[in-house]
């Protein structure tokens, strides 16, 4: 807590434990993950314009360009951005806590996520680079000739560190929250997050088993997965799906928590049914998340009473969703609505949501997805769903709090510019997808020489990508150029109710509140009188 906050020392960063700094690097690392896997998208958007080779020479370059864009995008973007960047920097806030429960532990968190980062960017120069998708299924990812142990040790310290993380936020909220703040008055962000790390605590050590028997059969002869020494291939997709689906929701639930506070206060609106979106939504999605697996295997020889009991909890947790939805949709109800770029960008999200949550009805049908599981329709439909609407919802929440960061804002023309170009350019590149996977486009496929009809449709959809790829590099400079040049803000330019606006200044220094924080029983984040 003897951070100096004045000046840049890289000594006091790198040992920092102050949480807001080490959300900075969360961010720093986070930010730079999503250039690099963006670069691979344009790559592999490139390369599928038009049958036969464009960008590379052979299937194994796409097949690590495909990796690496989908690893990074999900554990070293989505993940640690919402989990690790917004969690560090403003849960501590909300809750009245002048740090996290066990600063060192924190910090140690961050520089294991830096290591695999380090150790994910290694994995592309080295002789061998791994060709496992993003998966890592085998028997393909132990008979390759790439390097399946840099995947492994990747995902290990990404695990390692987000159990840390998880347990020491859940450890923060219970014990640390402001005297007088009782659970139903906990921000809707401080809820999403816990559910995370719930989710994370039970599922993460699932993914590390399975990796760790994909490396152990690789490298030294076991043969969990090789069905001819009485092992089983399904069962790596088993124990892969059982984290990986529950990942979703990791990602999805802080994504819909940042909404809820920039809606409610840009709407200056209670949150509707506050309650049932807690208790119903958020709690029916722990309870069901980790029972929906199984309709990524639909068509993979899994019984079909197992087929089918998964197809009713898949359709189930639509449920708690749409409750969320409700509340999300009923706070905007006779709101009186301020439309800066953070609003624009929730917006968006709940366009991009409902597009995504319709497209998964059919995807949970076992009749369908027999026929759309392994085509380009997944494809667009788990980008609408969780990658384009989490990466909006991110960008929607640093626009929300950068004031708080930084002590400026980032508005202005560039940012709505911006803002037009990644939504018009999601669009025009994930549509295309949804009409060619009705019409059989596989996915994952590196060259489709088979099926040049669909060629017109690629081209539309990379012309899409090269917009988004703008629309980002101008949002990347806006956020550099507000933060050494923008419009200095005011204290609470939102008038928000919430204490990391009404108690902190811009930036919070050591310790984050100048005075000890206390709540009466009747206060709420989202007190507006109408």
């Amino acid at each position: 807590m003897s951070d100096a906050h004045h000046g840049f020392n890289l000594r006091e960063w790198i040992f920092t434990t102050d949480h807001k700094r080490i959300g900075i690097l969360y961010l720093i690392g986070a930010l730079s993950a999503f250039a690099i896997a963006g670069t691979f998208a344009i790559m592999i958007r490139m390369q599928q314009y038009g049958p036969g080779m464009q960008v590379f020479d052979s299937g194994s370059g796409y097949n690590t360009a495909l990796y690496f864009h989908g690893a990074a995008m999900i554990l070293v973007f989505l993940i640690p951005a919402l989990t690790g960047f917004f969690a560090n920097y403003f849960l501590p806030l909300m809750i009245g806590a002048k740090d996290v429960a066990f600063p060192r532990i924190n910090a140690f968190s961050v520089w294991l996520f830096y290591a695999a980062i380090i150790l994910a960017l290694v994995s592309l120069v080295i002789p061998d680079p791994p060709d496992v998708m993003w998966t890592g299924y085998p028997p393909y990812s132990v008979t390759t000739e790439g390097n399946t142990a840099f995947y492994v040790f990747t995902v290990h310290l990404l695990g390692f560190s987000s159990i840390l993380g998880a347990i020491n936020f859940l450890v923060t909220v219970i014990y640390m929250r402001a005297p007088g703040m009782g659970w139903n008055q906990l921000n809707m962000f401080v809820w999403t997050i816990l559910a995370a790390f719930i989710l994370q605590l039970i599922f993460i050590p699932v993914l590390a088993s399975a990796v760790t028997m994909l490396l152990f059969d690789k490298y030294l002869g076991t043969h969990f997965f090789d069905p001819a020494m009485g092992g089983d291939v399904l069962l790596y997709q088993n124990l892969f799906w059982f984290y990986s689906h529950p990942a979703v929701y990791v990602i999805l639930l802080p994504a819909i928590g940042i909404l809820f506070d920039v809606i409610a206060t840009m709407g200056k609106n209670r949150i509707f049914n506050y309650k049932v979106c807690v208790y119903a939504g958020i709690g029916g999605v722990l309870a069901l998340a980790g029972e929906v697996w199984i309709h990524h295997l639909y068509v993979a020889g899994v019984p079909d009473w197992i087929r089918v009991g998964m197809m009713i909890t898949t359709l189930l947790i639509s449920v708690p969703i749409g409750l969320m939805l409700m509340s999300l949709w009923g706070t905007l109800y006779k709101a009186s609505i301020t439309f800066n770029v953070a609003m624009h960008y929730a917006s968006a999200c709940l366009f991009l949501l409902l597009i995504g949550g319709l497209t998964g009805i059919p995807l949970a049908m076992t009749v369908m997805t027999a026929n759309l599981g392994q085509t380009s329709f997944v494809h667009a439909h788990f980008h609408f769903v969780m990658a384009l609407f989490s990466t909006f919802a991110i960008i929607s929440g640093i626009y929300y709090w950068f004031p708080k960061m930084t002590g400026r804002l980032a508005e202005g023309k560039l940012a709505v510019v911006a803002f037009w170009f990644n939504i018009i350019g999601v669009n025009i590149t994930f549509w295309p997808l949804f009409i060619i996977g009705v019409q059989g486009m596989p996915r994952r496929y590196f060259s489709y020489e088979q099926f040049p009809q669909f060629a017109p449709y690629h081209h539309v959809a990379t012309y899409g990508s090269f917009l988004v790829a703008l629309g980002m590099v101008l949002t990347l400079i806006n956020w550099i150029k507000s933060a050494f040049w923008g419009v200095k803000s005011e204290a609470n330019p939102w008038h928000s109710k919430s204490l990391e606006w009404t108690h902190t200044p811009n930036p919070p220094g050591p310790g984050n509140f100048p005075h000890d924080v206390t709540v009466s029983a009747d206060w709420t984040p989202y007190d507006y009188v109408k």
